[in-house]
């Protein structure tokens, strides 16, 4: 099972901008869809973005849709998550999940999850 680790979180003023990473184990990253999810304190986990194994298509939540934008690098094995136009709402812990398909990640089932990564935006 491919292991992952998010790394790039910090605190950032409303309107700015931040790169999240999330890097695989496996030599087999390119066998995955990858995306990212977050969990606002006293909420649910939500999906946020997706991208298939070939980089070829990807797939956003409606609240971060024209500004986010989701990418990997097969040959760093490491996914990108390109957040801008940042709102005090995006505020949350960002994680990075990896699954068999792009269908499997939406769901956020049978995914392998990072540890996440703290994203903190100030008004």
């Amino acid at each position: 099972q491919v292991q992952v680790v998010e790394a790039g979180g910090g605190l950032v003023q409303a309107g700015g901008s931040l790169r999240l990473s999330c890097a695989a184990s496996r030599h087999t990253f390119s066998d995955y869809a990858m995306g990212w999810f977050r969990q606002a304190p006293g909420k649910e986990r939500e999906f946020v973005a997706a991208i298939t194994w070939s980089g070829g298509s990807t797939y956003y939540a409606d609240s971060v849709k024209g500004r986010f934008t989701i990418s990997r690098d097969s040959a760093k094995n490491t996914m990108y998550l390109q957040m801008s136009s940042l709102k005090p709402e995006d505020t949350a812990v960002y994680y990075c999940a990896a699954g068999s398909s792009l269908g499997t990640v939406v769901a956020g089932r049978n995914v392998s999850w990072g540890q996440g990564t703290q994203v903190t935006i100030s008004s």
